[in-house]
């Protein structure tokens, strides 16, 4: 029996994943309740928390950041496996208040917070034809 998909949470980009996507590759994500609230947990290793922009727009939370090339190197690469440049992914959450959003930044690893919210229950109802 197959699970069933729980849209809460869910990657917004897991739409469109391809054979190679960066935003997984370098943003590796862990994502667990605790008591009352939702933590996300993503590795960004080498880059400054002021290269990090959290963004929350009608219900979706956005990640991106940015890991500027060493302009100064004059060197010509043979092999150049490390990253640079722009990455981002966005999780949708739904929470009603924005500011109850915290984050922080330690040792390569974002931590984002947020409380657990009552998810709306989708009613139907039946229309009668006249």
């Amino acid at each position: 029996m197959l699970p069933k998909r729980n849209y809460y949470l869910n990657d917004y980009f897991d739409l469109f994943d391809t054979p190679y996507n960066k935003e997984k590759e370098y943003m590796r994500t862990d994502i667990y309740e605790s008591n009352n609230k939702y933590i996300i947990e993503m590795d960004l290793p080498g880059i400054k928390k002021t290269d990090i922009k959290i963004n929350y727009e009608n219900g979706y939370l956005t990640i991106k950041a940015t890991k500027n090339t060493l302009t100064s190197n004059p060197n010509t690469y043979i092999r150049r496996e490390r990253f640079y440049g722009e990455i981002k992914r966005s999780f949708y959450i739904g929470i009603k208040k924005e500011t109850d959003i915290k984050a922080t930044h330690h040792e390569g690893i974002l931590q984002i917070s947020f409380p657990k919210e009552d998810i709306p229950k989708k009613t139907s109802k039946n229309i009668t034809v006249s």
